[in-house]
């Protein structure tokens, strides 16, 4: 018998598309709609993976039963005193949930993915807030996008197509009706669609936003000589940040000029030598952008429920990453409480892992570390580790198996639905599973 499944969201990238149609029959998907290059081949592999699971076939680090591994999860975790536990990116809310009850009954430090992505971003904002909306907001009325430091058609491959490319309830035309510019260091796939493309050297994102940010304030960048350009102030040309002045002042009027703005970071930002302040710079443009039309920003965040995860932890703990839970009570000290500082560092005996992909953002030595002492993985079908956990979990997929909540990029909930049967545990019923046991 086959079914349509219509409306599914796929949740491989920070995009959460809810608009996939999937026919299954004999609990296999035949065919698809609407999914991405990158939601093609994961939905396709998780399900023949987990097909393999449910039929017994046994994979890597899976010979024991499901209660002994719990039970020897439980006996490490008991035996403790400076737990971890980190990911999160890729489960669901009620993991979500499950992860921060067992870290809040471990006294255990909790972390998400954030750490070793944007979390930098997630800094900025705290210090000088933001200026945002929602990603549907954007679709109906921006009439300018900027793409700055970030190439979605690799990282998001949708984005373009149904918040730029799609027609909007004021912008009828869609993408003929929209002006889009992209500032990168070198010319991506993504650059070669814009209509402007404004190449900064590396490094130079911060100088450009002050010169950005002069302009905007009506500060013209000749008074008292422009910001770290290679030219006296008198000169008609000079640069800053590798872009030249005259093109800087055509992108300042074009951002002041425009009916509704909206700039997404990437990457391209977050990971420079101050991330946080050149964040917090293009938090404070848009803000002053504010003073002239509508402007707003957005993180580009990659793992698809990252920004769950930042949402659950914030609302259970009042943090959104690296949280210390040791005294009974939370602290946040990004830098000493995120994951990869306690690895460098050697102050962690035990790791629960929801989800590995997380651990190729550690660097070389952390996860050496992390080799060293035990550990507990949870992951879906089909993903190999880098390195032989103590104790592996086969879970289920929120959103394929399992029903559940995931939050788009912009913080957007989007409920997960379940369209395929398994016998995998989920996330919430392992961790649970667990804390149930160290609790006896």
């Amino acid at each position: 018998m086959t079914k349509t499944h219509h409306d599914v969201a796929c949740t491989v990238c920070g995009c959460v598309c809810d608009d996939i149609s999937l026919e299954v029959r004999d609990n296999q998907i035949v065919s698809h709609k609407n999914l991405c290059t990158l939601g093609e081949p994961a939905f396709l592999e998780l399900t023949d993976a987990a097909s393999l699971v449910s039929h017994k076939k046994q994979l890597p680090a899976q010979t024991l039963g499901l209660e002994e591994k719990l039970q020897c999860a439980a006996e490490i975790l008991a035996n403790s005193r400076a737990p971890l536990v980190y990911g999160m990116s890729r489960s669901s809310t009620p993991g979500h949930r499950a992860a921060v009850r067992l870290a809040d009954k471990l006294g255990a430090v909790i972390d998400t993915t954030a750490s070793t992505c944007h979390a930098a971003s997630i800094m900025a904002l705290q210090q000088v807030g933001e200026s945002t909306a929602s990603l549907g907001e954007v679709r109906h009325r921006s009439d300018l996008v900027i793409y700055w430091g970030s190439n979605p058609l690799v990282s998001h491959p949708r984005h373009i197509e149904r918040f730029v490319d799609a027609p909007g309830q004021f912008i009828p035309g869609g993408r003929k009706d929209r002006k889009l510019i992209v500032v990168d260091t070198e010319k991506t796939k993504t650059a070669e669609l814009a209509d402007i493309f404004i190449q900064v050297e590396p490094g130079g994102d911060f100088e450009l936003l002050c010169a950005l940010r002069m302009l905007t304030q009506g500060k013209p960048l000749g008074v008292g000589g422009p910001i770290h350009t290679n030219q006296p102030s008198t000169s008609v040309g000079g640069s800053i940040g590798g872009v030249e002045l005259e093109q800087i002042e055509h992108l300042a009027k074009l951002l002041r000029t425009c009916h509704y703005g909206a700039v997404f970071f990437g990457f391209g930002i977050t990971h420079t030598s101050v991330p946080h302040a050149t964040i917090e710079a293009l938090l404070q443009l848009v803000t002053e952008l504010n003073d002239h039309t509508r402007f707003i920003a957005r993180r580009m965040r990659i793992p698809g429920d990252v920004s769950g995860a930042d949402s659950v932890l914030t609302w259970q703990t009042g943090f959104p990453f690296g949280v210390n839970l040791a005294r009974g009570y939370p602290r946040y000290n990004p830098g000493e409480y995120t994951a990869g500082s306690l690895l460098e560092r050697k102050e962690v005996d035990a790791v629960v892992i929801v989800g590995s992909e997380g651990v190729a953002k550690l660097s070389p030595s952390e996860q050496e570390y992390l080799k060293t002492v035990p550990t507990i993985v949870l992951d879906y079908p089909g993903r190999e580790c880098s390195f032989q956990p103590t104790v592996q979990f086969t879970t289920g997929v929120y959103g394929l198996h399992y029903e559940g909540t995931a939050y788009r990029m912009d913080e957007v909930p989007i409920p997960l639905r379940a369209v395929l049967q398994s016998d995998l545990p989920s996330d919430e019923q392992v961790l649970q599973g667990i804390l149930e046991r160290v609790l006896n």
